[in-house]
C-alpha cells in the first residue's frame, strides 16, 4: 500500500447475517439514511515485512492466532464489517499452498510450516464475529530484496528463473510472460478454492513504482509478446489488463459468490496529461507508470469494487482528497463497479505529515465529505496496527461520528 508523499512510496474480507436492522445514530451515520443500509467499513491487515500480522516473525503459533483474533476483536469493535487480510504478501502463502512456500512473515524462514493454517483460521474467526473477509494478494512481487538465494530452495522463482525481473532492489514476477500470469492466477485461486472467503483482493503493485535511472528489463518478452502493439506502455497495461479480467472470470468460477476488487493508488491520470484525468498533480500516474488502467476496470465493470487509496488531506496541493472523491464517484458513476474510498489512518498523528493530519477530525471529515457523493459506497482504513493504536483517536472520533450501529457490507 502507498504511505508516502505522491511521489514517494513507504511500502508501502459466509455471508453477513448477525446485523439487526437498526436506525443509524445520526445523519452523519450514513449518506443515505434508512435503517438498512450497508457500507463497507473495512480494515487492511498487511502481512509484509510483519507490518502489521504478525508483530514480528518467529512468534509462535498460539501467539500468532492471539494476535490475530485480537485485530479481528478490535475492527469489530470498531464496528467494521470486513477485513482485508493479506494471505500472499510476496510470492510465498499464508495457508498451506501446493504452489508457493509458507511465507517467512510467520517463521522467519520461508518454506517453514507454523504449525497451524492462519488463512482458515482468519475466515472462521472474521465470519464468528460477523466480519466478511477478503482474501488479499500481491500478484507479481517475489521480494522485497534482490537475493534469488535467499529464497527457499523450491520457490518457483528459483525453478524458474527467466520469470524473475530484478528492479529498484526488489524480485519481481514478468507479467508480460503469459506463463507467469497464468502461475500467479493459480497460485491465488488455490485460496478461493479452499476457503470460503468473500472477497479477493489486490492492492497497487502491478508493474512496479518506477525508480528513477533503473529500466525494468522486460525486452525479451516484449520482443516476443509485443507484436500487434503501438508501443510496450499499451503492450504493458494489455498484459495487465489480461491479469484483471482473467482473475474476475476464474473467481466467478470458482467461488460465484465471492467478489473480486482492487485498491490502486489513488490517482489515474493528472489533467495535465489527459483531460479525462483528475485535478491533481501526482507524482505517479497509475495509467503511464504502474501501466494500470483503472479507470477502464471501473468503466467496463471488469471489476466488482475499487478502493482508491486517496490518503492525502482536504487540501493537499497536489493531491487534494476533496477533488479526488468527486472524480472517483463520476468513474462510477453508472458502472456496475462499487466505489470505495482507502484512508489513511496511518498518518493520523504522525509528527512527518502535515497539520491536517495532527487533527483528530481529519478523517471524519473525510466521510462527511464523501457521504455527499452517492456512488460511495464506504471506507476501508490502513491499517490494522493504527485501528488498535488509535495514537489521536481519530479513528474513535470516525466510529463516533459515523459508525454510531453496526451496518452490513454492500453486496
Amino acid at each position: 500500500m502507498r504511505m508516502g508523499r505522491v511521489s514517494r512510496r513507504a511500502f508501502a474480507v459466509a455471508a453477513l447475517s448477525a446485523f439487526t436492522m437498526i436506525p443509524r445514530a445520526s445523519a452523519a451515520t450514513g449518506h443515505r439514511g434508512g435503517a438498512a443500509d450497508s457500507e463497507m467499513r473495512g480494515v487492511w491487515i498487511a502481512s509484509v515485512a510483519n507490518r502489521d500480522w504478525p508483530s514480528k516473525s518467529g512468534l509462535t503459533a498460539s501467539q500468532q492466532r492471539a494476535e490475530l483474533l485480537t485485530h479481528l476483536d478490535t475492527a469489530a469493535g470498531n464496528h467494521l464489517n470486513t477485513v482485508f487480510f493479506q494471505v500472499r504478501p510476496t510470492a510465498d502463502a499464508m495457508w498451506p499452498s501446493p504452489y508457493e512456500p509458507w511465507s517467512q512473515y510467520l517463521t522467519g524462514t520461508q518454506g517453514k510450516n507454523p504449525g497451524w493454517d492462519p488463512l482458515g483460521t482468519a475466515v472462521e474467526e472474521a465470519h464468528a464475529r460477523g466480519l466478511q473477509l477478503h482474501a488479499w494478494f500481491n500478484p507479481y512481487r517475489i521480494a522485497v530484496h534482490a537475493d534469488p538465494s535467499r529464497l527457499a530452495a523450491s520457490h518457483p522463482a528459483r525453478e524458474n528463473p527467466d520469470w524473475v525481473v530484478t528492479y529498484g532492489g526488489k524480485l519481481f514476477y514478468n507479467p508480460g510472460l503469459p506463463e507467469v500470469r497464468a502461475f500467479v492466477e493459480d497460485a491465488m485461486l488455490d485460496a478461493v478454492a479452499k476457503y470460503p472467503v468473500d472477497g479477493v483482493h489486490f492492492d497497487d503493485y502491478f508493474y512496479p513504482y518506477p525508480v528513477a535511472g533503473q529500466t525494468f528489463d522486460d525486452d525479451a518478452a516484449y520482443d516476443e509478446h509485443g507484436g500487434g502493439f503501438p508501443d510496450r506502455a499499451a503492450w504493458r497495461r494489455d498484459n495487465i489488463d489480461r491479469l484483471v479480467r482473467e482473475t474476475a472470470d476464474r473467481v466467478k468460477e470458482v467461488r460465484p459468490d465471492a467478489r473480486f476488487g482492487i485498491s490502486p493508488f489513488g490517482v489515474w491520470r493528472n489533467a495535465g496529461t489527459d483531460p479525462l484525468g483528475s485535478d491533481t498533480k501526482a507524482g505517479v500516474e497509475t495509467y503511464d507508470d504502474l501501466h494500470a488502467d483503472t479507470r477502464t476496470w471501473v468503466r467496463e465493470g471488469w471489476i466488482d469494487y475499487i478502493v482508491p487509496q486517496l490518503y492525502w488531506n482536504i487540501g493537499f496541493a497536489a493531491a487534494d482528497y476533496a477533488k479526488l472523491v468527486p472524480w472517483w464517484a463520476e468513474v462510477a458513476r453508472g458502472s456496475s463497479t462499487q466505489l470505495y474510498i482507502g484512508e489513511a489512518l496511518y498518518k493520523t498523528g504522525d509528527p512527518a505529515q502535515p497539520t491536517a493530519w495532527q487533527q483528530t477530525g481529519e478523517l471524519s471529515r473525510h466521510l462527511t465529505l464523501a457521504g455527499e457523493h452517492a456512488q460511495v459506497r464506504g471506507h476501508v482504513y490502513f491499517a490494522a496496527k493504527d485501528v488498535a493504536a488509535d495514537r489521536i483517536g481519530a479513528m474513535a472520533r470516525v466510529v463516533a461520528d459515523h459508525y454510531g450501529q453496526p451496518a452490513p457490507p454492500p453486496r
